[in-house]
C-alpha cells in the first residue's frame, strides 16, 4: 500500500506541475509559489500517508526484504504515465521493468 500511495503521489505531482501553463520563474520564491497547487499538495499528503505505512512495514519485516518492493513503484508509475499522460513505453523500458519485477519476485521468494 505504501508503494501504491507513493506512485499515486507521483501522478498527483505530475498533475500539479503540469496544470500551470505559465512559464517557470527564475527566482526561488516564484518557483515555490508555482509549486503550491492542489496536485502537489495532494501528492505531499499521499507521500506522508505512504511514509507512515512504510514505517509500519519496516517495523515488521527485514529492510533487505522490504526495500526491493519499492521497485513496484516503477511499474505502477510507468503504467499510470502511459494510461493517464500518454507516455511512451519503449521496448528497452519495458525490458528494464520486467527485470525489476523479476528481481522483486526473487527477493519475495527468498
Amino acid at each position: 500500500m505504501s508503494v501504491a500511495l507513493s506512485a499515486a503521489a507521483q501522478i498527483a505531482f505530475k498533475f500539479g506541475v503540469s496544470s500551470d501553463s505559465g512559464q517557470w520563474t527564475h527566482t526561488l520564491l516564484g518557483t515555490l509559489a508555482k509549486l503550491v497547487t492542489p496536485g502537489v499538495l495532494i501528492g505531499l499528503a499521499l507521500y506522508a500517508l505512504g511514509t507512515l505505512l512504510w514505517l509500519t512495514a519496516l517495523g515488521r519485516v527485514e529492510l533487505s526484504q522490504a526495500y526491493p518492493f519499492v521497485g513496484i513503484g516503477f511499474v505502477l508509475t510507468t503504467i499510470a504515465g502511459w494510461w493517464i499522460f500518454g507516455d511512451q513505453i519503449s521496448v528497452q523500458r519495458a525490458t528494464g521493468i520486467a527485470l525489476v519485477v523479476g528481481g522483486i519476485v526473487l527477493v519475495a521468494r527468498s
